[in-house]
């Protein structure tokens, strides 16, 4: 083979390369038209069901009978300062 033909294989190859990747950005685009506001449609639906299921899952708990008293305590935090070290009150001096 000689050196001239090497060059055009690998110019046609370097062509061939090329061609295909602005086919496929543009058949990419092509389709993100035409399919994106249904994917955007299908997921914005998704989230809204799942936000719906813990919001309603959230007031279950809270519906009552008429005339039904519930007492809802929070449970007690224990803190704790035992790394901070001891408290000392300081008066500022005149």
């Amino acid at each position: 083979m000689k050196k001239n033909d090497m060059q055009e294989a690998s110019l046609q190859g370097v062509l061939k390369v090329i061609l295909i990747i602005v086919l496929i950005y543009y058949g990419l685009k092509v389709l993100t038209r035409l399919f994106g506001p249904l994917l955007l449609k299908y997921v914005t639906k998704k989230a809204g069901e799942k936000f719906q299921q813990q919001f309603d899952q959230y007031q279950q708990p809270r519906q009552s009978n008429d005339g039904e008293v519930t007492i809802e305590k929070k449970p007690k935090q224990k803190t704790s300062n035992k790394d901070v070290g001891e408290y000392i009150d300081y008066e500022e001096i005149d």
